[in-house]
């Protein structure tokens, strides 16, 4: 899965932004200026088949590899290093078509936006990240509360395309930010992990609350009630979890109670002990 997401956001950059001369956020979009820089300002002679702000990536991504690895997991830090590693090799290899896949740059910036969101979101799914700044946003997330990735991602931006109009013009930065603000939104929704659910049960089979909090780890508050149509006694089970668990929390009612009655509520904030697994 990692994999995958990892080919389509890379595919996206080369196929859809370089293209237009625009540039991504994060370690990457440093990486892209850097390049620019060295190929364009300091005519350094590089082949124009090879596209070095790949490579750049991998070397800015070098320290980041040691936060992910003491900061995360090492299972975080094996799948990221493997997405950089194979983000360094296609963005290399890949030529920049010409002439352009899509000749208006609106629908460019928003289609690129939409594969690379989906693709990082899917990398951070299955536990990964694509590297660079992705690996900030999972580390400050464990520690912050109010922390997401895609939140990091439009910060760093921000600093990006500010230097992008003062490089370039106007008109680039903009472009590069309807980018960027589109593939924040979709790495947040397609990393449920960071998405909360408000989950309240009823059921009137006892041992739920505890395969709840055997089985994913949540805590549960429990009460009776009191059918008002058939006045019998009802267990009512309250608990929270992330969107990514909430399969998982419904196989383990419906073992139980297959005729339990589940309400899902999407919650914007949490205060308190909740932990947020990422």
């Amino acid at each position: 899965m990692v994999a995958v997401g990892t080919i389509l956001f890379s595919t996206g950059i080369n196929l859809f932004l370089t293209p237009l001369g625009l540039y991504n956020g994060g370690a990457l979009g440093i990486s892209q200026l850097a390049r620019t820089t060295l190929v364009d300002i300091l005519k350094v002679p590089i082949p124009k088949n090879i596209d070095i702000s790949g490579i750049v990536y991998f070397i800015l991504n070098i320290p980041l590899f040691l936060l992910a690895y003491k900061g995360v997991s090492r299972l975080f830090f094996l799948k990221t290093a493997m997405s950089v590693l194979l983000t360094t090799f296609i963005v290399t290899i890949i030529p920049v078509p010409n002439p352009l896949i899509i000749e208006d740059p609106l629908t460019s910036c928003i289609i690129g936006g939409l594969t690379y969101g989906a693709g990082v979101g899917l990398c951070l799914y299955a536990g990964g990240s694509g590297g660079g700044t992705d690996i900030l946003g999972i580390y400050f997330s464990k520690r912050y509360r109010n922390f997401s990735v895609g939140k990091i991602n439009i910060i760093i931006n921000g600093m990006i395309y500010i230097v992008c109009a003062l490089m370039f013009d106007l008109e680039t930065a903009v472009y590069c930010i309807i980018y960027a603000a589109i593939s924040s939104f979709t790495v947040d929704r397609a990393h449920s992990q960071n998405i909360m659910v408000q989950v309240t049960i009823f059921t009137k089979q006892s041992g739920v609350a505890e395969a709840i909090m055997k089985e994913i780890y949540r805590g549960v508050t429990e009460w009776k009630g009191d059918g008002a149509y058939t006045h019998e006694e009802t267990n009512i089970l309250v608990t929270a979890v992330s969107k990514y668990e909430v399969n998982l929390l419904r196989r383990v009612v419906q073992r139980i109670d297959p005729h339990a009655f589940i309400i899902y509520n999407k919650i914007m904030n949490i205060d308190g002990n909740y932990l947020k697994k990422l």
